[in-house]
């Protein structure tokens, strides 16, 4: 059976089924970014890249909105555990 990678990100983050990285936490502290954000944005994502031989899982980069600013958040995906970890997230620069 093949897996919808996006549902699959959705139904983590729906169940809270999610690791956050030290450096992800890190981050979202930063570049005042809320956890919130993330979450309660899942209904706007959309995979805009995928990274499928990342260091230890797959991983792709996310787009998303939340109260009109862009978001890219990189997740990594654990099929076999049934869980996602979320690795960073950024405001992209408009130039980029």
């Amino acid at each position: 059976m093949k897996t919808n990678t996006l549902d699959f990100i959705k139904s983590c983050i729906k169940r809270r089924r999610i690791r956050w990285t030290y450096h992800v936490n890190m981050r979202l502290k930063d570049r005042f970014i809320h956890r919130n954000a993330i979450l309660s944005s899942l209904d706007r994502y959309e995979i805009i890249e995928g990274y499928p031989k990342d260091k230890y899982l797959p991983s792709f980069l996310i787009y998303t909105e939340y109260r009109g600013k862009i978001i890219h958040v990189q997740i990594a995906t654990d099929l076999e555990n049934d869980f996602i970890t979320i690795v960073t997230a950024y405001k992209p620069s408009p130039d980029k």
